[in-house]
């Protein structure tokens, strides 16, 4: 088990980074108007950040696996990040905004499963849950703090300067990085020249290919349920915001904020209990209610008069959000933890979610403009039952899968 001090320094590293990423939120798309870009030409370049992610996806995660040490993965990826939001305060032309956004999609594929795979390190298997929660706490009361931030800087300063001072934020996360020391796990990495002097059984342990892990039923069941549960979940929000904007005239965009910030608190209060009874309950029940909660947030969208009304709303957004950004991780590594594919599946798992929130926006907006938002709503609705008949009918429990009573706590040696 780490010490007390690297667990703290996890901590604000999950805090700094949530401050680093909020500032390629929407806040790019404001900066990029205001410097005369057409939306089209916006939204192309949004595209190649999420495209870059997408294909970015399993090939970090498959690095992340290979590299020994994984402190030093995430320090290279803050560096891009930092990187990328220099750029962007740079210059607005086309070429410095092209490369950030290769740069940052790239650097955020890398930078999720090292911060996973060193969580993993520092705790073992059989903690994680509680470590994965906390994390999300952090990175939620990061992301809300870091949006009201950003935002009276882009008020009374410049836009601009919401990347100077993005870029600023990476070097406490560097800080607390570099505080973290090395784990001391007593199971190695499968394959590893120590794992081999152990016993018979972890000795005939193997480093799964990809494709021997695709061939697992819970690897890919699960990956359908990401991928329902961004086509579900990603245009909500969107659609709403929307609709508000041309109904609503005085506190526009402090309701759009408030939709934002509501649910990173219902997150940062939830996640360490969700991880805990994910630890005792095990993943399944977790997962029902988590995913319940989006068509219930769907309907209540497509019924709503009120701007107003749509802020408690967003409270299901937390729920759901809690219970998916530590279900992740942890079916994840009840599936390729002990493989040496955690990372990997995570990869996986990214790209579902990029796939189904591509769609999401895609389709969502289509029928939108033909049919209007309430026919929209509904259709986000029926993806979300979806999700939750495929976690309730297909999706197997995976707590206990593959963890023996010898090895209890199967992590990554971290260098």
């Amino acid at each position: 088990m780490a010490n007390a001090r690297s667990l703290r320094a996890l901590d604000w590293l999950n805090f700094f980074i949530a401050d680093v990423q909020t500032g390629f939120g929407p806040f790019i798309a404001s900066y990029l108007a205001a410097r005369k870009w057409t939306q089209g030409e916006i939204g192309l370049m949004l595209s190649v950040g999420t495209i870059t992610a997408m294909a970015s996806q399993i090939p970090a995660g498959m690095l992340i696996d290979a590299l020994p040490g994984k402190r030093g993965a995430a320090a290279a990826a803050i560096v891009a990040l930092m990187f990328s939001a220099l750029l962007l305060g740079t210059s607005a032309t086309w070429l410095p905004v092209l490369t950030a956004e290769i740069f940052h999609g790239f650097a955020s594929c890398m930078l999720t499963p090292a911060i996973a795979a060193v969580s993993f390190a520092l705790v073992g298997r059989m903690n994680l849950g509680d470590r994965i929660g906390r994390n999300a706490r952090f990175a939620s009361i990061g992301s809300a703090i870091a949006a009201a931030l950003m935002g009276l800087f882009g008020e009374y300063v410049s836009v601009r300067s919401i990347f100077w001072l993005t870029a600023a934020l990476g070097v406490p996360a560097l800080i607390a990085l570099s505080m973290i020391e090395p784990s001391r796990v007593e199971v190695p990495v499968p394959g590893s020249a120590s794992e081999k002097k152990t016993d018979k059984a972890a000795a005939s342990t193997h480093r799964e290919t990809l494709r021997e892990l695709l061939g697992d039923k819970r690897l890919l069941v699960f990956a359908c349920c990401v991928v329902l549960f961004h086509l579900s979940n990603a245009a909500m929000l969107n659609l709403a915001a929307g609709d508000v904007t041309a109904h609503m005239g005085d506190n526009v965009q402090l309701v759009i904020a408030a939709c934002i910030i509501v649910p990173q608190m219902v997150v940062a209060m939830l996640s360490p209990s969700v991880g805990r009874y994910a630890q005792s309950w095990g993943r399944k029940p977790i997962m029902l209610i988590g995913f319940s909660a989006l068509p219930i947030r769907a309907l209540l969208f497509a019924g709503v008069s009120s701007p107003y009304l749509l802020v408690p709303v967003q409270v299901l957004d937390g729920l759901s959000a809690a219970a998916f950004g530590v279900m992740l991780p942890l079916i994840a590594v009840d599936i390729g933890g002990g493989k040496g594919r955690y990372n990997l599946c995570i990869g996986i798992f990214g790209l579902a979610a990029g796939i189904g929130a591509t769609l999401s926006t895609s389709i969502a907006g289509f029928v939108a403009d033909r049919f209007g938002n309430t026919v929209s709503f509904l259709g986000l609705a029926a993806a979300g039952a979806l999700a939750v008949l495929l976690v309730w009918l297909a999706m197997p429990e995976t707590k206990n899968s593959g963890l023996s009573p010898e090895k209890p706590d199967e992590a990554p040696v971290e260098g």
